[in-house]
This record gives structure tokens, sequence and C-alpha cells, in this order.
């Protein structure tokens, strides 16, 4: 079976976000953006279909989320999954930047990230709270692991 969990591309949490922040620019508008992240949704590994129930899923969140973590040489790792393709890309969004750290520096690097990206204002209000959600979710699995 492939491995669920996400591996980050990127050596810290600040990276990847700068990289994201980076290939986000390359584009002129909002449509385009969209395009990205449900590419980079498409590219998450194979979430287990026996993961996608009630236990996994992500309270807060209009469409259906799923996710799970695990800690393996003192960092966490994230698998997650999204029955709607722009959340599944929110999904992957979210993981390349929190997946594959350790639970401090999980905790140090604050979601606020999404605003500055101008991520929240460009979904709409559900799809803004439904990521803030899965934030939550990663950074509480951290404060139970620090």
């Amino acid at each position: 079976m492939t491995d669920p969990f996400v591996q980050p591309e990127e050596a810290t949490a600040a990276e990847a976000i700068a990289a994201i922040t980076e290939e986000l620019e390359l584009f002129d508008d909002w449509m385009d953006r969209y395009q990205f992240i449900i590419d980079m949704g498409r590219k998450l590994p194979p979430f287990p279909g026996g993961w996608a129930d009630d236990a996994h899923r992500v309270p807060g969140c209009q469409s259906r989320v799923w996710m799970e973590a695990t800690r393996r040489d003192g960092k966490l790792y994230f698998a997650g999954s999204s029955d709607a393709a722009i959340v599944s890309g929110l999904v992957a969004l979210l993981l390349r930047v929190y997946s594959g750290r350790s639970p401090q520096e999980i905790l140090d690097t604050d979601p606020v990230f999404l605003k500055e990206m101008g991520l929240l204002e460009a979904l709409s209000t559900n799809r803004g709270n439904g990521i803030a959600s899965m934030a939550r979710k990663v950074r509480e699995v951290a404060a139970t692991q620090a």
C-alpha cells in the first residue's frame, strides 16, 4: 500500500509557505489559482477508504474532509482527503506546510499565512471557515503531541 501520509517537499514550514506563495503569484487571476490548488489536491497520496468515516471527519467543513495523523521520529505526518476537488487542494496546501514537521514547528506556524496569501478572501465564507477548521485540527493534534 502507498504511504497515505504527505511527505514534506520543503525543509521547513516557512519554506513551504514561501514556495506556495511564489507558485500562486505566477497566476494573474483566481480562476488559474483555483485550478493550481485543485491540481495540488489531485497529487495527494491515496487516502485509505476505511478512513473516510466520522472518526476521521474534520468538523466545521461544508464539504466532507477527513484527516489522519501519525508520529514518526518525533515528527507528525498527516493524510487528508475531501469529497470536493477545491477542498482536496486546500487540504494538500495545508499538509504541504504542516505534514512532516515537529509538533512545536506546527504550533509555531500560525495559519495566518492563509490570509496573507489572499486565500481566505478569495474563498466563500464557508470554505474559509472550513480551511480554518482544518488548520485548527492540525494544530490540536500537534498540541497533544508537543
